[in-house]
């Protein structure tokens, strides 16, 4: 196989266990991220560990920026046949709390990068003639909304809504267009939410906010990045082919929709 991934915000976190597993599974990869350190970090990791590998630092929500990261890929490797948008951030506070600096940062980020990076995959794969797969990363947030996460789970709806738009316009030209929607995960963002929640809670101790929300996930564990990658492998490769428009569950049974 021949195929090249581009995977956004992936210095670290799911989105360095998507790139992994996408590695493993043939691809080329381009990873991007905004930290410069560590994404040239984990470039120099994944080098190590023998795959065709190309580090891009840029700002997902600038428009321009997600057409030059495109633009890179296609140098470096010929072509682009997947584009995961996953870089994110979050945010904690009460609704009454929620301000401009706060909406302002995650739809930049999390929703304008969405757009803008889907955009960008789909005209390089109009030109390509082969179709291609988008793969947006999504959250049980976007399914259930969730106290003390109003704007985050805003821009995860926001992100499902533009999955199946993206998917209905897209598939007469052989575009997939699918999210993933991870849960509960052990990682510095949950270590994030789980900080700024016992500021809003004076009942609460760190680690209380983790504690209570992976207590309800059926398979008994929080998930792994692994959990997700396997999602986003699947997704990724031939056999989901007549699957478009879905924003899919990997939550280890904790939101029913």
């Amino acid at each position: 196989m021949n195929k090249t991934a581009v995977i956004t915000g992936s210095a670290g976190g799911l989105g360095k266990g998507i790139a992994e597993r996408l590695a493993n599974d043939g691809f080329n990869l381009i990873i991007q991220d905004l930290n410069e350190e560590l994404l040239l970090e984990t470039e120099k990791e994944f080098k190590n560990n023998g795959f065709n590998v190309a580090a891009f630092k840029s700002d997902v929500s600038v428009k321009k920026e997600q057409k030059e990261l495109v633009q890179f890929a296609v140098t470096e490797f010929g072509q682009i046949d997947v584009f995961v948008n996953n870089a994110g951030v979050d945010a904690v506070s009460p609704f009454l709390e929620i301000d401009e600096e706060q909406l302002s940062k995650l739809f930049n980020v999390n929703v304008y990068g969405t757009v803008f990076g889907t955009q960008a995959a789909a005209e390089q794969f109009k030109k390509q003639n082969r179709g291609g797969k988008i793969i947006n990363a999504c959250s049980i947030a976007g399914h259930e909304s969730y106290e003390m996460l109003g704007t985050y789970s805003a821009t995860k709806h926001a992100v499902r809504s533009f999955t199946q738009t993206a998917a209905k316009e897209l598939a007469q030209d052989g575009i997939t267009v699918n999210a993933y929607c991870p849960g509960v995960a052990k990682t510095k963002m949950w270590d994030r939410i789980d900080e700024e929640m016992v500021k809003y809670n004076d009942d609460m101790e760190p680690g209380d906010a983790f504690e209570e929300f992976s207590s309800a996930i059926k398979l008994g564990r929080y998930q792994e990045p692994r959990d997700v990658a396997n999602l986003v492998s699947f997704l990724a490769s031939e056999g989901s082919g007549y699957i478009t428009g879905q924003s899919i569950l990997t939550d280890g049974g904790l939101v029913y929709r």
